[in-house]
């Protein structure tokens, strides 16, 4: 029976790690603060390979002109989000 329950507790962990936050917070080199709403990124996109091209997990290349191109890009793209620095980087 131990087994049984250690199993679901340890599948149960893994499934919960799979998921990240809700919102992110970055701190960004000028002294803002940027709020990434991860789960509602999750639900408009539906398709994680769009911003993690290697699939769930952190972003290979991730920083400053990573996120100017492919974040404004695509907000700019679409028409929607922030596109000017101040809608991003909260003091």
């Amino acid at each position: 029976m131990k087994k049984v329950i250690a199993a679901v507790a340890l599948s149960l962990l893994s499934a919960s790690m799979v998921h990240a936050a809700d919102v992110i917070t970055f701190k960004a080199g000028n002294g803002t603060t940027i709020t990434f709403p991860h789960k509602a990124h999750q639900q408009a996109l539906k398709n994680c390979k769009v911003c993690h091209e290697k699939g769930p997990g952190k972003i290979e290349g991730f920083g400053k002109e990573w996120a100017h191109k492919n974040c404004k890009g695509c907000h700019a793209d679409k028409g929607a989000g922030p596109t000017k620095c101040g809608e991003c980087h909260k003091k």
